[in-house]
């Protein structure tokens, strides 16, 4: 599935029922409708169109980190494209005050986990990279292998393939061996282990002020500045 960007109206021959839609101005997420590109010979012009990120929201714990990269990106006008598992779903519910649909209104574009022809599945489609956050160690280990059984999967294969940014949150402690492999296998093709470690230094107040210095420095890797969080500036607390 393949929903209409904000603001634009649906192309002809769009059956997306208004229904589909949600109340607060963004598209909708129907899992039975079909996917739909508008304009996208002109998308591809990557003179034309807005800098444009993939977010993969997996089953693993940590379901508000993906929720605070898709805010972030509104805010920053990045064009993001949305993936959500289903036992992403079942997380998003049991640890945020979020549903799925809220969380699919929060992106300019979504697609079903199980739509393998959806525009991100293929190379020819231009992105500047994915984010999977958080990402499950079944995540890492079927982009390890290059199993591509979903959309998650088969977009992130795309991106190592094109020599495109991919950054997984890799989500999981302690890490066994076979967990290790599987990150040591992905990075050697190209993507960048990310961690949510806690970054006690800035003495945050709540876990908020901790979610958000992780959300900005993984966006810093996009070069991509949210100014909502402490960076590090030598020793001033001691002194």
């Amino acid at each position: 599935m393949f929903t209409s960007p904000n603001g634009s109206a649906p192309e002809a021959g769009n059956d997306q029922s208004q229904k589909d839609k949600p109340t607060n101005g963004s598209q909708g997420a129907s899992d039975t409708a079909e996917h739909t590109c508008t304009n996208l010979s002109t998308s591809l012009n990557p003179h034309s169109r807005r800098k444009r990120i993939v977010v993969g929201i997996t089953g693993a714990t940590g379901a508000i980190l993906g929720i605070k990269i898709l805010i972030a990106l509104r805010r920053l006008n990045i064009e993001s494209h949305l993936i959500i598992s289903k036992w992403a779903e079942a997380t998003i519910k049991y640890e945020t005050d979020y549903s799925p649909k809220n969380v699919r209104a929060l992106a300019d574009y979504t697609h079903s986990i199980n739509d393998m022809a959806a525009p991100v599945s293929s190379g020819s489609f231009k992105t500047d990279g994915m984010i999977v956050v958080p990402c499950s160690m079944k995540t890492l280990s079927a982009i390890s292998s290059g199993y591509c059984d979903d959309l998650i999967s088969r977009t992130a294969d795309v991106m190592l393939k094109e020599r495109r940014k991919l950054v997984l949150v890799a989500r999981e402690t302690p890490l066994s061996d076979i967990h290790l492999r599987n990150m040591l296998s992905v990075t050697q093709s190209g993507a960048i282990i990310f961690p949510p470690v806690p970054a006690y230094y800035i003495k945050a107040a709540s876990i908020e002020g901790l979610t958000d210095q992780t959300v900005g420095r993984v966006l810093d890797l996009f070069d991509l500045d949210t100014d909502d969080f402490e960076r590090w500036e030598g020793w001033k607390r001691a002194t």
